[in-house]
């Protein structure tokens, strides 16, 4: 508790730009000789205070490598850690610079402090590491992308432990819903959640065409020629068979669907055309 509480300290004197280096070398060197001969808080903390850049300047390193949601400041806090254990194990006579000595410390507590906010296991982290690994050696040896069996045969993995290497890999690449992404041209910060799919939902430019196309097989066709459309489009039925239901050659059919299209086309452009080449089973355009 009380270490939180000093870390907390620090951050609010860090945010209000209150930390003061010693600048004077007398004086850097009369607080280590207090601190090392008495160990008390005061002497302490300002040599914290004093070395806290070297937080920050670890904190900053790692923090680069991370998701946006991960704190600077909470990595500072950890990174106090290591700096007040460092300097509570630290022993001038072996002849290595405190900064030297202090800096693996600073870096360990960080990492010490993702490692327990990680909900992902170490030993899957370093499986889904290890896969992805194989794969990128196999496509460059391949020159394509490795099938299931190659990497199995590669990793010495049957198929179902493949599979469940497989899905821990997909659990590590999860993200955050709440993440912000950087390719947003407008003022207002974009996440994750802003831009996934709904599925459910549909798509405006698609229904605009729909719309577009019902009007103009209501409104500019012959009933021959809805009839084609329907039947080709909706019903799947082959040339041939239209052909047969219209009493009608499968070259006429043809040259008739051909003249509709361009028709469409000229009308409508490219878009609506590929919407009624994509609809599927039913008559709602037509309706």
């Amino acid at each position: 508790m009380e270490r939180w509480r000093f870390a907390g300290r620090l951050r609010r004197v860090t945010r209000d730009n209150r930390v003061r280096q010693i600048e004077d070398i007398a004086e850097l060197q009369g607080t280590w000789q207090t601190f090392l001969a008495e160990r008390n808080d005061a002497s302490r903390n300002r040599l914290v205070e004093h070395y806290l850049h070297l937080v920050r300047y670890a904190a900053e390193r790692i923090g680069a490598k991370l998701p946006d949601e991960v704190d600077v400041d909470d990595l500072m806090s950890a990174g106090t850690f290591g700096l007040v254990d460092a300097l509570n194990s630290f022993d001038p006579d072996r002849g290595v610079k405190f900064e030297t000595f202090c800096a693996p410390r600073i870096r360990g507590s960080i990492l010490d402090e993702l490692r327990s906010m990680d909900w992902v296991p170490r030993l899957v982290r370093h499986r889904a590491h290890k896969l992805d690994q194989i794969m990128r050696t196999l496509e460059v040896e391949l020159g394509r992308i490795p099938s299931e069996e190659e990497v199995g045969q590669r990793l010495g993995l049957t198929r179902p432990q493949l599979d469940k290497l497989v899905r821990d890999a997909q659990a590590v690449s999860l993200v955050s819903l709440s993440q912000k992404l950087s390719d947003s041209d407008s003022n207002r910060d974009l996440a994750e959640a802003d831009v996934i799919s709904d599925e459910n939902s549909r798509d405006p430019v698609a229904e605009a065409h729909k719309a577009d196309i019902s009007d103009f097989i209501r409104n500019n066709l012959t009933r021959a020629e809805r009839l084609i459309i329907v039947l080709y489009y909706y019903e799947q039925m082959t040339m041939k068979d239209i052909g047969a239901t219209l009493d009608l050659s499968e070259s006429r059919v043809s040259q008739m669907h051909s003249a509709i299209i361009e028709r469409l086309r000229q009308q409508l452009g490219v878009g609506a055309v590929a919407v009624l080449a994509g609809a599927g089973a039913g008559t709602d355009l037509v309706a």
